[in-house]
């Protein structure tokens, strides 16, 4: 058993706490990693808010990088001292999914048998199957993705979770292609992500939304050709100008609000794909004609995890990352104490930051 510090949120709205948290040694298909950065997402916020479950009380953090410190029985390739991106999905190769050729949607997904707990050994629930704000983290071995040594950690953890899932919510869920039309609501960690995904498939205008000017400033840094003001404009409409009259090939919600999807579904070509990457609350509902529906055709589809898969694209982003042609750092906005989350959770809130990252 391996005692640490880690960022435990003990009750619905309630600040988190620094508590010691036990880490059992892993057993079998097992995988203990030294956590040595790990990113503060907005998912964190939505657990220590009940807005995913009421599982409390939850150890936070899952979007992470860290070297393999021990892994059970059983597990192959992977061993200690691997520099590894810590994944939320691990599929299973044997589920209805995987078996017809989609691990992406694995509908089993891995994650460690053992529970880490408090020292009176109350069990906790670990976000995203991850519980990384911590400095040893026990997960499944097929949660960890062994990926090039020589990219920074502060940035590498960022893969597993925001920078994924915007990337592929343009490249893989919305399928953008050469020469399209791409408008991306939110222009936060994840659109910016999604602005950066269609800027490498080759997008011809990447427009981007958001209230915040400071936002869609940023959104300019990662590629955006066009930035809309939704606070000063009609977003739909000034979507349709910019392409002719006729709206986006593909429009992506990465800000999980009924009042953006209803935009992104109106600002979309006819024909045209929207994704909903924005994570939303239990109580969120939309209502939606359904002449409008049908007569509009195209694909509203939402992304999981940016309908990726992490052993094939963990390694593909790191390389892209080492060779000068995917801009990741610009992602990191401070680097912050494993005591600095709940400061971190107001700074996003607050729209002050892309990403804050706990370094160990």
């Amino acid at each position: 058993m391996n005692d640490v510090k880690g960022v435990v949120s003990p009750a619905k709205g309630a600040p988190v706490e620094i508590r010691t948290v036990l880490v059992p040694d892993p057993g079998a298909g097992e995988a203990l990693v030294r956590v040595q950065a790990c990113g503060v997402c907005h998912t964190d916020l939505h657990y220590r808010e009940g807005a995913i479950n009421d599982e409390f009380p939850f150890l936070l953090g899952h979007e992470a990088a860290g070297i393999v410190e021990k892994v059970g029985d059983g597990v192959e390739g992977l061993k200690r001292g691997d520099f590894v991106i810590i994944a939320w999905r691990a599929p299973c190769g044997s589920c209805r999914s995987c078996r017809r050729g989609c691990p992406w949607y694995c509908f089993d997904s891995r994650n460690a048998s053992q529970k880490m707990t408090l020292e009176d050994g109350t069990p906790l629930s670990a976000a995203l199957g991850i519980g990384a704000f911590a400095e040893l983290t026990l997960v499944a071995a097929g949660q960890c993705v062994p990926v090039d040594p020589a990219a920074k950690p502060v940035v590498a953890g960022l893969i597993g979770c925001g920078v994924m899932a915007g990337l592929g919510a343009a490249m893989y869920t919305g399928g953008v292609q050469k020469g399209d039309s791409v408008a991306v609501f939110g222009c936060g960690g994840v659109g910016d992500a999604a602005i950066l995904g269609a800027s490498l498939c080759g997008a011809a205008r990447i427009i981007a939304v958001d209230i915040d000017a400071r936002k869609l400033e940023w959104a300019s840094e990662f590629g955006a050709t066009d930035v809309v003001d939704a606070s000063k404009t009609d977003a739909v409409e000034a979507i349709k100008e910019l392409t002719d009259g006729n709206g986006a090939n593909v429009t992506v919600e990465a800000v999980g609000r009924p009042e953006t999807m209803m935009q992104a579904f109106y600002a979309r070509d006819l024909a045209g794909t929207m994704v909903q990457v924005g994570v939303p609350d239990p109580t969120m509902t939309v209502e939606l004609p359904m002449l409008e529906f049908f007569g509009r055709g195209g694909a509203l589809k939402p992304s999981w995890y940016g309908d990726c898969l992490p052993s094939r694209d963990f390694p593909m982003l790191i390389d892209l990352y080492l060779q000068g042609r995917l801009n990741l750092d610009r992602f990191v906005s401070e680097s912050i104490p494993l005591d600095g989350v709940e400061e971190a959770f107001v700074k996003m809130q607050r729209g002050d930051v892309l990403r804050s990252v706990v370094v160990f």
